[in-house]
């Protein structure tokens, strides 16, 4: 027994020293544009997820949680609500224990450019990276929903004395197109690696399965500065990790592939949750997958907390009682400051201050933040943005071809509706 103790704590103590001599460094400049108009005013980090959340919430929560506290924020497209987002959400870390969060909008650094893709965002920010003195620097996307150990990660990559190891999952082979697909060895060393491939190379036993990139790296740290030095004096390169730096040194350097099953936290399913929210019918899906009764993704888990901006907002109200007039919600999900006066809510997922006004209905739908729905209004299938105000009696999932008209309608038949396409004009930022 006590043996047994006394190698649980060194671990945990080899898990502390290897999170704190290692920074993070999350790339959220890209727009989304597969969201359509949910990404014209914001970043796809910035979208809004779950209720309450941001889609950076995620991988921020996962470094704070595997405890990675030295975290740099890359961000460069409509940064505006995702950089005030950060300021007031996560300033909770102490700098006096070298915790922090650093933003890292393109500056032109360098040269007089911005950042020309994901390798070069890490190049142009080298000397802020080299100030910090860290032994490994984690690379992460912004804008996937999971819940992952990065600890377990970096642990795996010290015991196989790795130059670079890739976090990766197995995806149905129609679907690798959109990925980086590798192959590996029996110590899972990789092989091969092709950035969305026509013709990918399937798991082998696995013919309808590939193994693809999460766009999870972990690097050596002055390994990596200097392969970004190489890359960056490459004139033919794109400077990007999946296109460009990876294919380079699988052939030349020890590249490992981690499998995401070893580390990740969230297994309500039996199956590791990851999400790419990155069209508005995965988006719609993934959302209301958590008013289901049991979510594939967990956030009530209170040893993984999900951080965020917490508002100060009243508890969500239901009023009225008649028989035509009844404030409810069923098989929903209704955040603080929601009212629900008189209308009934199935099937749905409201943002913060969402007010329902009588005799509507709103069902199977997606409500971002201070939206108020008026009277008589019917919605169906929809994600509404944030501030729009539904006009009285609106009809919206009913009719797709006079939906059309107006809203941006996907091809499963789920409807955006935005202030713009009301016509009203917002000048908030989102």
């Amino acid at each position: 027994m006590n043996e047994t103790l006394t190698k649980h704590k060194t671990s945990i103590r080899f898990r502390s020293d290897i999170t704190l001599n290692t920074i993070a460094l999350i790339l959220a400049g890209g727009r989304g544009s597969r969201l359509h108009q949910l990404t014209d005013w914001r970043a796809k980090p910035a979208v809004p997820f779950g209720g309450k959340f941001r889609i950076i919430d995620f991988p921020l929560s996962n470094c704070v949680n595997s405890g990675v506290r030295r975290i740099g924020v890359v961000t460069q497209y409509k940064a505006q609500s995702l950089i005030r987002h950060i300021q007031h959400g996560w300033s909770f870390l102490d700098g006096r224990f070298k915790e922090f969060i650093e933003l890292l909008p393109a500056q032109q650094r360098t040269e007089e450019t911005w950042y020309r893709g994901t390798a070069d965002a890490v190049f142009q920010n080298l000397d802020i990276l080299r100030r910090h003195d860290a032994k490994y620097v984690l690379i992460l996307g912004g804008d996937h929903v999971y819940k992952m150990d990065y600890s377990r990660l970096l642990a795996e990559h010290i015991d196989k004395s790795a130059d670079m190891t890739v976090a990766c999952l197995e995806i149905p082979l129609g679907e690798a197109s959109a990925f980086g697909v590798m192959g590996v060895n029996a110590e899972r060393q990789i092989t091969s690696f092709a950035e969305k491939p026509n013709n990918p190379v399937p798991i082998p036993d696995q013919p309808d399965k590939v193994l693809a990139s999460m766009g999870i790296y972990v690097f050596n740290a002055s390994f990596l500065y200097e392969q970004l030095v190489r890359d960056h004096d490459e004139s033919d390169s794109s400077h990007d990790f999946g296109k460009d730096l990876i294919p380079y040194l699988v052939s030349r350097y020890r590249v490992f592939a981690h499998r995401f099953l070893d580390s990740c936290v969230n297994m309500a399913s039996g199956m590791p949750y990851w999400r790419d929210v990155g069209t508005v019918d995965a988006y719609w899906e993934a959302n209301l997958d958590l008013t289901k009764v049991t979510p594939e993704l967990n956030l009530y888990d209170e040893d993984w907390p999900i951080w965020t901006h917490q508002e100060q907002l009243p508890p969500a109200k239901f009023v009225f009682d008649d028989k035509n007039r009844r404030g409810q919600a069923l098989d929903s999900s209704v955040s603080g400051g929601c009212i629900i006066s008189g209308a009934t809510v199935r099937r749905s997922l409201l943002f913060s201050n969402v007010k329902v006004h009588s005799y509507s209905n709103v069902e199977d739908s997606v409500i971002l933040p201070n939206v108020e729905i008026g009277q008589y209004a019917r919605l169906r299938r929809v994600v509404v943005e944030k501030q729009c105000v539904i006009p009285e009696k609106l009809v919206v999932g009913y009719d797709s071809e006079e939906d059309r008209k107006r809203f941006y309608i996907t091809e499963t038949g789920v409807t955006l509706i935005t202030p713009e396409m009301l016509g009203q004009k917002i000048h908030q930022v989102r």
